[in-house]
């Protein structure tokens, strides 16, 4: 009888370690599960000259979501360890940055050189007809109207140029090609480098005067014999 009751105590001790075994497990399964949430920044620049790039985008694809970086080239972005960014940008190749799983720290900095990725599109030719035979064949059929009697001479002749160089306004930028030529025209004799009335008019020019009172002198204006004024 006590043997009895000994081996049915420790049956239930067992039974009762084997239960709170199995009830603890999940826990400390979805304990080891979890991943923490890492705040993943950064900037990203090109290759050659560490330039930020703006507009670049930086996507989680497990996650569904993603960030942009500003005109700086930076960005910031909650993510969780393990995962893996793609970060794309137009004209440069795509690059994938991976949280570690272990990774402990609240932040992850990164500095993301693109290299660029140069794609030569093929020629593409467009013509408006279904076949290069069917176009040569409409260009060699083509009639060109003659000279005489088209709207292009028309409109070279003398007559008809005349009529609108005398009846035509004044466009804008002939406007304005005037106004720019008068306030240089202005300046330039403010500083004394463009003629003047005065410098035009000899009554009013010393030099003019020194020139004259010169020639007075050396006889320039005697009468010569023989010399028919």
């Amino acid at each position: 009888m006590p043997d009895l009751i000994r081996f049915r105590t420790l049956w239930l001790s067992l039974t009762l370690v084997l239960l709170g075994w199995l009830s603890g497990a999940p826990t400390q399964v979805r304990a080891q599960g979890q991943r923490r949430v890492v705040q993943f920044s950064g900037i990203i620049a090109t290759g050659d000259s560490l330039l930020g790039v703006p507009g670049a985008t930086i996507f989680v694809p497990k996650a569904g979501r993603g960030t942009a970086t500003n005109a700086y080239g930076y960005f910031s972005l909650p993510v969780l360890t393990g995962d893996s960014i793609v970060i794309r940008s137009l004209g440069y190749r795509n690059q994938t940055v991976v949280i570690p799983e272990g990774y402990q720290r609240q932040s992850y900095s990164v500095i993301v050189q693109l290299k660029e990725d140069a794609t030569v599109l093929p020629e593409v030719r467009i013509f408006p007809y279904a076949t290069e035979k069917a176009f040569k064949e409409a260009f060699l059929a083509l009639r060109l109207p003659t000279e005489r009697g088209s709207a292009a001479a028309e409109n070279l002749s003398a007559s008809v140029m005349r009529r609108m160089f005398n009846n035509l306004p004044v466009t804008s930028m002939g406007n304005y090609r005037q106004t720019m030529q008068n306030q240089q025209y202005d300046q330039s004799r403010r500083m004394g480098t463009a003629p003047t009335p005065q410098t035009n008019n000899p009554l009013l020019n010393p030099f003019s005067w020194l020139q004259l009172i010169n020639q007075v002198k050396s006889g320039e204006f005697k009468k010569k014999e023989g010399v028919d004024y």
